[in-house]
């Protein structure tokens, strides 16, 4: 099988792989690049748990192979905060109980801010449409949504440099 070297950002940091052309984005992040952040449920899109920011656009990475993110740029969760300073996402995430067992909360928080960053003052019907592609099966929405409600009430994702 041909191998493609393919060049892209990741949480700001310029990558050149070579990949395969059957490598799935999930595969590589976390297999290659080591960003465990992004979980695999699924595999098949449908529970939200690998979703990224592609070029700012919540994306199952599961379904996206890797040499389509050529020229663009991925943001994970590693991409967002650190131990020292949290995203605002994540640390509304924490105060409003939103985390339970975690395997969902980073494609939440990621859905989160892609919503956030598109409108900074959504509705209720607008945050529950945009995490609706990430399933949780500990907390149900309530204090997940009160999470991303509290963040849009600052005005925004209350962006973080990317590192």
């Amino acid at each position: 099988m041909n191998k493609h070297v393919i060049s892209f950002k990741v949480n700001g940091e310029l990558k050149t792989v070579e990949v395969e052309p059957d490598l799935l984005l999930v595969d590589l992040l976390r297999e290659r690049l080591g960003l465990t952040g992004t979980k695999v449920g699924c595999r098949e899109g449908d529970c939200g748990a690998c979703t990224v920011l592609v070029d700012g656009s919540a994306c199952n990475s599961c379904l996206i192979l890797a040499v389509e993110v050529d020229g663009k740029e991925i943001t994970t969760i590693e991409g967002l905060g650190d131990y020292d300073k949290l995203h605002p996402l994540q640390q509304a995430f924490i105060e409003e109980g939103a985390v339970q067992c975690g395997f969902c909360t980073p494609g939440m928080i990621l859905s989160a801010k892609a919503l956030l960053d598109q409108n900074p003052h959504p509705s209720e019907e607008d945050i529950r449409r945009a995490i609706s592609g990430n399933l949780c099966r500990c907390t149900g929405y309530a204090k997940i949504v009160a999470a991303i409600s509290k963040v849009a009430g600052t005005g925004g994702a209350g962006e973080k440099e990317v590192r």
